[in-house]
C-alpha cells in the first residue's frame, strides 16, 4: 500500500506509554505489519479472539448483547472519569504515521462522499494507545480489540493488534491495516447517519439470538464501507499495489466469527456471531471495494 507520502491526520491523540488506565503494557514503537519488524505484546485472552473488534463496545461478549451500544450497566452509557491525555496530533513513529495517514484518507474520502450528498461530515478522533486507557464508552483494553466510542466519536486502537493480526490471524500486510482502521471508521459513518441509534434502540426490544443478528449487519455494512473507503482513495491517490486487495480480503476472512469460534472453542454457534461468518465479510468488503457505492452497504435487506 502506498501511504508514505500522503498527509497524516492531526485528530490523533497519542497516549501510547502514557500509562493508560490502571496501568499500560506493550509498547509504543514498532513497523507496519507484514513481516519488516516487531511490536510484540501479551497474547489476547479468548473473547479478545473473538470478538476482535466490536466496534461498538467490546463488552458485548462478556455482558451480552443488551449491552451492545448503549444499555445495561457496562458503563457504555455513560460518561467516564477523564481520560489521560496525550499528545495530540499526527504521532512521529512509523506505525502512528501510517494510522494518521489512513484516518487523513477516511477524512478525506467521506467528506467528499458526504458533500456529494449534501451532507456535512464530521471527522471522528483516533485515541492510540497501549494495554488500556479510558472512553467515554467505559475502558479501552488490547485485548479487546480496535473499537469505536459513538460517545465521544473517536477509533480506540492498541496499534501492537497489528501484529497480532500478522500472528495469530495470519493476516499480515499494512492494506490490512488499513481496513481495520477504515472498518472503524465505517462505524462512525454509521453513527453519523443515525444508524446506531436506530439499531440500539430496537435491540432492547428483541431477544439475545436477535440483537446479535442486529450487531452482525452493523458489522458487515461497516466491513462493506470500508471497501467503499478504499475504492475512492484507490481512485483519489492510487494507494493499492500488487497483493494489497488479497490481504485486506485474508483479513476480513480471518477475523469471521466462525473462524475465530473454531479456533477458540473447537465449534461454531451461528446465533452468537456479532460480526458475522468469514464469508459474509469477506462478501461485503468486496461489495464497497466494487461499487464504491454508500448505496450498496445496506445489509439489514440482505439475508447474507
Amino acid at each position: 500500500m502506498r501511504w508514505e507520502d500522503f498527509r497524516r491526520s492531526d485528530n490523533v491523540e497519542d497516549r501510547r506509554g502514557s500509562g493508560g488506565f490502571g496501568g499500560g503494557f506493550g509498547g509504543p514503537g514498532g513497523r507496519i505489519p507484514g513481516g519488516r519488524g516487531s511490536l510484540g505484546i501479551g497474547g489476547l485472552i479468548i473473547i479478545g479472539l473473538i470478538a476482535w473488534a466490536t466496534g461498538i463496545n467490546p463488552a458485548v461478549l462478556i455482558g451480552g448483547a443488551d449491552i451492545l451500544m448503549g444499555g445495561g450497566d457496562s458503563g457504555y452509557s455513560q460518561q467516564q472519569s477523564p481520560a489521560p491525555s496525550g499528545k495530540q496530533g499526527a504521532p512521529s513513529d512509523q506505525i502512528g504515521q501510517f494510522a494518521a495517514t489512513v484516518l487523513a484518507q477516511t477524512e478525506d474520502v467521506w467528506t467528499a462522499v458526504f458533500k456529494a450528498q449534501g451532507e456535512t461530515y464530521q471527522d471522528p478522533g483516533m485515541v492510540l494507545f497501549s494495554g488500556a486507557t479510558r472512553s467515554a464508552c467505559g475502558t479501552a483494553q488490547s485485548a479487546m480489540g480496535p473499537f469505536y466510542c459513538p460517545l465521544d466519536q473517536k477509533v480506540y486502537l492498541d496499534t501492537s493488534f497489528f501484529q497480532e493480526m500478522k500472528q495469530r490471524f495470519r493476516a499480515p500486510g499494512d492494506f490490512a491495516a488499513a481496513y481495520v482502521i477504515a472498518h472503524e471508521v465505517g462505524h462512525h459513518v454509521e453513527n453519523q447517519i443515525g444508524l446506531l441509534e436506530k439499531v440500539q434502540a430496537r435491540q432492547r426490544q428483541v431477544s439475545r439470538s436477535e440483537a446479535n443478528a442486529l450487531s452482525v449487519r452493523v458489522e458487515l455494512m461497516a466491513d462493506c464501507l470500508a471497501g467503499v473507503w478504499a475504492h475512492h482513495a484507490d481512485q483519489q491517490w492510487q494507494i493499492l499495489e500488487e497483493g494489497d486487495i488479497e490481504e485486506a480480503l485474508n483479513a476480513a476472512s480471518a477475523i469471521g466469527d466462525d473462524k475465530l469460534q473454531k479456533q477458540a472453542q473447537g465449534y461454531v454457534v451461528p446465533d452468537s456471531f456479532t460480526h458475522g461468518s468469514s464469508a459474509q465479510r469477506v462478501k461485503w468488503f468486496r461489495t464497497g471495494l466494487d461499487t464504491g457505492s454508500m448505496g450498496k452497504c445496506n445489509t439489514f435487506q440482505s439475508s447474507n
